[in-house]
């Protein structure tokens, strides 16, 4: 019997160190993670940061993946690859700190979920110029479960208020596209 795959859509970011190789090195470890395939990618944007200003810019992408893991257990892998990452969630270190890499969950299928320490969709994606802006690339009539909006309708609102464009560097092996789900 074949497993049911889901497709699921995750944000990166970072703004410590060498921020691609971060961004490589979370996709890469997520490829590895029985259960999910990465079937997709946006291009890199740099974006300003969100909360402190005294903190670099991010680098940001969305990637698609198909998974069989339930929601809760794909977050609990977003975690691993993030504190295999150097990340660590403290009081002292806020969400919007900078951080070496930084994992949401945006979407899992059309799943709405409200648990403590889970929320799917992610709670502020469609107010996020640096998630939509990827998450376009991939998906543009992606409907929000919960605001019954396309993802080009959300990020046609937030078009100039946050500056986003598509970084100039380059990562090895860092392909973009989307592989359709399969069946």
């Amino acid at each position: 019997m074949a497993k049911h795959l889901v497709r699921a859509w995750i944000g990166l970011g970072s703004n410590l160190g060498d921020r691609g190789s971060h961004l490589a090195r979370a996709r890469a470890e997520l490829g590895l993670v029985p259960g999910i395939a990465v079937v997709g990618a946006s291009r890199i944007y740099e974006t300003e940061p969100v909360g402190p200003e005294d903190q670099g810019p991010y680098l940001n992408a969305v990637i698609a993946l198909d998974t069989e893991l339930s929601p809760r257990h794909l977050l609990e892998r977003l975690l691993d690859v993030e504190r295999q990452g150097g990340r660590t969630r403290s009081a002292e270190n806020s969400r919007w700190g900078p951080r070496a890499i930084d994992l949401d969950l945006l979407f899992y299928g059309d799943a709405t979920v409200d648990e403590a320490g889970l929320a799917i969709p992610h709670p502020r994606l469609h107010a996020r110029a640096f998630v939509l802006e990827p998450l376009y690339e991939l998906a543009p009539a992606w409907v929000h479960p919960g605001l019954g909006e396309s993802v080009g309708s959300l990020r046609k609102r937030l078009v100039g208020s946050e500056w986003v464009e598509v970084w100039s560097g380059e990562i090895p092996g860092w392909s973009t596209g989307l592989d359709p789900l399969e069946p």
